[in-house]
């Protein structure tokens, strides 16, 4: 940081409690804790120092998400932060880059439209080396949801809600886009979609020198549930956050999330870009630069 400047940080929180029909063919998605998690994690962030906005249902659109994200990337420099908490229904629409091994790319649902996992990692590649950035997930993303169950979903569907009862309790619903509505959508929607992933460079073409920490409500075959106060992933982070004392680092952050969801839901821990271990260790949400040791 020049000139001993303290380093900066800038949150953006999304919450969707329901979705634009006209754009989702009828499909509304409502939930119900979506708001209040998007809001839970402002109040986390801004008690942590950060500079921190909150798009809610409506204002929650592809266009705003992005312009945010862009503002960022110009206004952070080096040893800044920023954070990202989603909180939505996860779907998936069909990779035509043939960068996903199961032939889909994970989408975030805004209100809008949904946005492409690929948008999204080549707005990291804008922002500039030795930043930090974290990412919380609090939606699902069924990676072994094939191509073929994607094109053809009848078959898949008593497996899905096999998985979707196994996860769901009282007051629990699941937040992810009905493959058979996400269907319909792509059947309605593919001239959009393939012009955004075309528009996208493929992720061997992008060059992230941020490092970027990524943690999901739920492993890949598994459905993360919406609550109602807290999506179960959110309600259970503020339990092991419990008010700013906790004192670890992201993964055992991670570890302590999991150990209070039921296995049906175990949170994901990616790392994107360069691998910063003193940053990984750090408190979590902490602005301030992680020391690093240095031998004797």
């Amino acid at each position: 940081m020049l000139g001993g400047a303290k380093p900066k940080g800038i949150s953006l929180h999304i919450g969707l409690n329901r979705v634009d029909p006209v754009h989702y063919a009828g499909w509304k998605g409502e939930l119900v804790a979506c708001e209040n998690d998007a809001r839970d994690m402002e109040t986390i962030a801004r008690s942590q120092g950060f500079v921190a906005q909150s798009l809610l249902t409506k204002a929650a659109t592809s266009t705003a998400l992005l312009g945010v994200i862009e503002k960022a990337a110009r206004e952070l420099i080096e040893d800044d932060f920023f954070l990202l908490t989603y909180s939505g229904h996860g779907g998936q629409v069909n990779d035509v880059n043939n960068d996903e091994p199961d032939g889909l790319d994970e989408t975030w649902v805004l209100y809008d439209r949904e946005l492409v996992d690929d948008e999204l990692y080549a707005m990291w590649s804008r922002f500039r080396p030795g930043l930090r950035v974290v990412v919380l997930s609090d939606s699902c993303h069924s990676g072994t949801m094939t191509k073929t169950m994607f094109l053809n979903p009848a078959s898949y569907l008593p497996r899905l809600e096999a998985r979707v009862r196994a996860s769901a309790g009282e007051n629990l619903r699941p937040k992810f886009l009905p493959p058979e509505v996400q269907a319909k959508i792509y059947k309605e929607r593919a001239t959009l979609y393939d012009d955004i992933r075309k528009k996208t460079p493929r992720r061997e073409k992008v060059n992230v020198e941020s490092s970027v920490v990524l943690i999901s409500a739920c492993q890949d075959n598994q459905v993360a549930m919406d609550g109602t106060k807290n999506g179960l992933f959110t309600e259970t982070l503020l339990r092991v956050w419990d008010k700013g004392r906790f004192t670890g680092g992201y993964h055992h952050f991670r570890n302590e999330i999991a150990a209070f969801l039921p296995p049906t839901q175990s949170p994901k821990y990616t790392i994107v870009g360069r691998r910063e271990r003193a940053f990984e260790h750090q408190r979590p949400f902490t602005i301030t630069v992680p020391h690093v040791a240095v031998a004797a």
